[in-house]
């Protein structure tokens, strides 16, 4: 426990222990509707514990905090210990290296985010009026747990920018990195986005599209209680591959994808292509109240474009169908940028208990800075996208 401000912070082993209406409240979510974001929903959160995905032997302890005033609770974070940098998309492993080279112990660190998923969104989820006050309770408090536990620092990835710059007021360091967002510009359908984009490029996504298309199948989008349960056990093969070729191993488990038909199946959309009846490839998406995240591809077989098609075509149709703002697609990934998906910052806020290594990590991160910028504006001059247009929307 710890207390800030007139907030007192608290502690929890299980997001259970705060309650689905309180987490929830804070988050600014309708229970039962879908959220701004669904990644820091309870439902979702708890979907991880209680699929063992994180917990004991995973290197992701949960601690949830809940920041009350009085009897009511007035912000929720979710927060993990850690003993290794995987599954966070903010690559921290050569600061790891040179703490431990340095004689310190990186392991354990504190990781505030929503595991196994680079998508931008608030981390310390406040209700209205302590956007700041709360926002503050909860930082010092992690602050003091890693200085009284022996805790090598703390890391708050994919935040908001508003946590940026609460973050940096109370010495955080701010670092950025960059993912590729396709934006629905009010789009009628598909061949109408194509309309903006260069002649040669236009011609190289149709070509994409017709030679996937001779793949042998067909591709259905499927959300709610249009997936059977069969649809997971397939999707579970098909991430099982792609975790081999990526990670070496799954960070979700089984149960994971089981518990997201019982739980989450609305907020879902499944890409699957089916040949004869049987799911041959597949890609997973979430669905916010406006935003479609490509989460994870797999397949058993290799066809030439189908990846594209899946991941980022029916993405498209569908944001486009459905009125969506826009479809952001994941961690890293320059090919996205000649299928219309363009180049954004993304943030995170760091700080280490050591001042002198905390020192040479902001010294880097000035210059780490600089260059995403830079790359950024690089980028985007080399979008697909008509000249007019471009200058037009991304300026």
């Amino acid at each position: 426990m710890s207390e800030v401000n007139d907030i007192t912070v608290f502690i929890y082993e299980s997001i259970s222990e705060i309650g689905e209406e309180d987490w929830e409240k804070c988050a600014k979510n309708t229970i039962g509707v879908r959220s701004i974001d669904p990644f820091t929903t309870y439902r979702f959160l708890k979907t991880l514990e209680d699929s063992g995905s994180v917990g004991k032997g995973t290197g992701w302890s949960p601690r949830y905090l809940a920041a009350k005033v009085g009897d009511e609770v007035i912000g929720v974070t979710p927060m993990y210990i850690k003993s290794h940098s995987q599954g966070e998309y903010v690559f921290d492993h050569s600061w790891a290296h040179a703490y431990q080279q340095a004689g310190g112990s990186y392991y354990p660190k504190i990781q505030i985010a929503a595991p196994f998923t680079p998508v931008t969104g608030s981390r310390f989820l406040v209700s209205e009026g302590y956007e700041k006050n709360g926002v503050s309770a909860l930082i010092e408090t992690v602050k003091k747990l890693c200085i009284s536990n022996n805790i090598s620092g703390f890391h708050v990835t994919f935040c908001s920018e508003s946590e940026v710059s609460v973050g940096k007021e109370l010495g955080l360091l701010h670092r950025t990195g960059q993912q590729f967002h396709w934006i629905n510009n009010n789009y009628d359908n598909f061949d109408d986005f194509l309309s903006d984009l260069s002649s040669r490029k236009r011609k190289a996504i149709r070509k994409e599209r017709r030679i996937a298309s001779d793949y042998g199948g067909e591709i259905c989008r499927l959300t709610g209680d249009e997936i059977r349960l069969q649809d997971w056990e397939d999707f579970w093969l098909f991430y099982q591959d792609t975790s081999a070729r990526k990670w070496g191993q799954p960070y979700l488990t089984k149960d994971f994808f089981i518990s997201l038909h019982e739980k989450m199946r609305d907020d879902v959309l499944l890409i699957l292509c089916k040949r004869n009846g049987q799911n041959v490839a597949g890609a997973l998406n979430f669905i916010s109240n406006n935003v479609l995240f490509g989460r994870y591809w797999g397949c058993l077989e290799d066809h030439s474009f189908l990846h594209f098609e899946v991941c980022y075509y029916q993405a498209i149709e569908h944001a486009i169908e459905n009125s969506l703002l826009r479809v952001e697609a994941g961690a890293q990934g320059h090919h996205k940028l000649a299928r219309g998906y363009m180049p954004v910052l993304t943030h995170s806020l760091h700080w280490v208990v050591d001042p002198g290594f905390n020192n040479a990590i902001k010294e880097f991160l000035v210059a780490e800075r600089n260059m995403v910028e830079d790359q950024n504006e690089i980028l985007t001059s080399y979008g697909p996208f008509k000249r007019n247009l471009l200058e037009e929307t991304y300026e």
